[in-house]
């Protein structure tokens, strides 16, 4: 497992959307997943939005995994900015880039650049799109990496669901599970604006060939005017 490279999206769904919130917006995400093999991971994401000439959200993840017996702690600062603004029946842009650090081996294990792109059909529907580039450098490989999916909320943006698909093209050597692609369905509930929670299977969510299941939350809040 390799969770510096699997969830550099910064949340519990890993593919991005090409939205950021307005300057002052802020948001905590924390999730905890377990799979069928016994492998855990647990993850924090605190993220907020500041005016640098120009929106750009600062976050970073946080997150403590275990693959067999042995345990990583690894944290994945992130700047986001939106390049075209989303709207209904036209693509908008935006630009991500990602460190990895390992707080065990006290070295930067990966660096990501990803482009997520959304379309608004509707309302209540959109499709996210992403394109990106990995370097992992514990195995001195570069990545490809891609994601494809679809959010579909109720009118009062109580119930989502969403069903995404992403993985990672590299080198010919890495066993099968790595290069397959991994996909995730999940339900959202937003009892009030200000939270939802998510409950979310997921299948090789970080190339291992597993089934994982993942209980998330996100709380927002605003700071400044």
């Amino acid at each position: 497992m390799s969770p510096g490279r699997s969830h550099a999206a910064g949340g519990a769904y890993v593919v991005d959307t090409a939205d950021v919130s307005e300057p002052g917006a802020c948001k905590v995400e924390s999730w905890a997943s377990i799979a069928s093999n016994h492998d855990f991971f647990a993850a924090t994401s605190p993220a907020c939005v500041v005016d640098l000439f120009h929106p750009v959200e600062i976050s970073s993840q946080f997150s403590r995994a275990r693959a067999d017996t042995d345990w990583t702690t690894v944290a994945i600062p992130k700047l986001k900015t939106n390049l075209v603004p989303t709207a209904i029946g036209s693509w908008g842009f935006a630009v991500s880039g990602t460190v990895a650090y390992d707080f065990n081996t006290h070295e930067n294990i990966a660096v990501a650049g990803t482009v997520p792109a959304t379309l608004r059909l509707s309302n209540v529907v959109r499709i996210n799109l992403n394109a990106g580039w990995l370097w992992d450098s514990i195995a001195q490989q570069h990545y490809a990496t891609y994601g494809a999916g679809l959010d579909w909320r109720t009118p009062d943006n109580v119930w989502t669901l969403t069903a995404e698909v992403f993985g990672e093209l590299g080198a010919s050597q890495d066993p099968i599970s790595v290069t397959q692609p991994r996909f995730q369905v999940g339900l959202r509930w937003r009892p009030i604006e200000d939270f939802n929670v998510d409950l979310i299977y997921g299948r090789n969510v970080y190339g291992e060939n597993a089934n994982w299941i993942t209980l998330a939350t996100v709380f927002r809040f605003h700071v400044g005017q």
